[in-house]
């Protein structure tokens, strides 16, 4: 639960970021977080499931 409450904040701030440097606009809003959190998402697991498996090996 934790990890997903890291994920939303994380996208949303990168989303905060690109609405400031007028990147994302409202109407394009919805379909550009979706991408923002699914990649911070991704990113996420895969580093998880990476520091799982080095810590099974060390």
């Amino acid at each position: 639960m934790k990890q997903d409450e890291m994920i939303l904040k994380a996208a949303k701030e990168i989303a905060v970021k690109f609405i400031e440097v007028g990147t994302i606009n409202p109407s394009t809003f919805n379909s550009h977080f979706r991408n923002i959190y699914t990649t911070v998402e991704k990113a996420v697991r895969e580093n998880a499931r990476q520091q799982e498996s080095g810590e099974k090996q060390g």
